[in-house]
């Protein structure tokens, strides 16, 4: 019998054996083509068993560095990021500082840090404008997706100033896209989503009728 205990070590319990397996295979792969198609095939299979690493806004990358921690790094494929450093791993045990500014506006979500960062460095202009003011819509939409029902553009504009410290700064010709504009598009989206979710719960319900004993 095959017991866990004379298996390799799990690198990623959150991914099971069978894709560890999978990666075990995909080493052993001459072709590198061959090899490159089935890593990404593993991508998607890894995306699957772990939906949860969907939350993130950078989720692919999370998933192609994941798949070469599995690989100890030793997987030579053509991958859309660069493989990650080793070193990483030796981030787990380290203690993560945030600053308290993210807490207090915790819906627009942490990679808007990283993305005010760059718009802070670039030289003023045209395209910093239109960056900034990229922004200050993204703010405005994320506040409106969590379930409020309206929003001033002088609150947005305090929030990119804080949440930038007074790095970033609207044009004066600068305009946000009208709050009932963006208040239709989500619900529209909700709309759509709704018979999808009432169909799935119509298949489970047959299947349950189904499977019922008589």
């Amino acid at each position: 019998m095959d017991y866990n205990t004379t298996r390799s070590k799990l690198i990623l319990s959150e991914y099971g054996r069978n894709v560890q397996s999978m990666v075990e295979y995909a080493l052993t792969v001459e072709d590198r083509d061959k090899r490159s198609r089935l890593a990404k095939a593993i991508i998607n299979v890894m995306g699957q068993v772990n939906p949860t690493v969907k939350e993130s806004g950078d989720y692919r990358q999370k998933l192609w560095d994941q798949l070469h921690i599995i690989a100890e790094f030793k997987l030579d494929v053509d991958s859309p990021y660069p493989m990650p450093s080793p070193d990483v791993l030796a981030f787990n045990t380290e203690k993560l500082s945030y600053r308290d500014k993210n807490f207090r506006y915790g819906h627009y979500g942490k990679n808007i840090e990283k993305i005010i960062e760059k718009a802070a460095v670039l030289d003023d202009g045209p395209e910093k404008e239109m960056f900034v003011e990229m922004i200050a819509n993204h703010l405005k939409k994320t506040y409106l997706t969590w379930n409020r029902d309206s929003v001033s553009d002088d609150l947005i504009y305090e929030h990119l100033d804080l949440l930038s410290a007074g790095r970033l700064k609207l044009s004066d010709d600068a305009k946000l896209h009208n709050t009932n504009d963006i208040l239709a598009r989500n619900a529209k989206k909700k709309k759509f989503q709704r018979p999808k979710e009432n169909n799935l719960n119509q298949r489970r319900n047959t299947n349950i009728k189904k499977n019922k004993p008589s």
